[in-house]
């Protein structure tokens, strides 16, 4: 069971950031996952129009979203 979900963000300046979120109950891995594609979906945009194929831009402008921990 976790209660932590850790965003890898890389930003544009070439900082690499492990954004730390107390999840509002106990999951499991499987819930756990499931509330990062639904995280995902609210702070990034996914594209396919790079040179490096699929990425996932922050809709701040800051950089690319890597993955989640859980």
């Amino acid at each position: 069971m976790t209660k932590t979900l850790i965003v890898l963000i890389l930003l544009f300046d070439g900082t690499f950031i492990q954004k730390k979120i107390e999840l509002p109950i106990l999951m499991d891995v499987h819930q756990c996952m499931n509330f990062s594609e639904n995280y995902r979906e609210v702070i990034a945009e996914h594209s396919w129009n790079t040179a490096h194929g699929s990425v996932h831009y922050l809709k701040d402008g800051t950089g690319t979203l890597q993955g989640f921990i859980c």
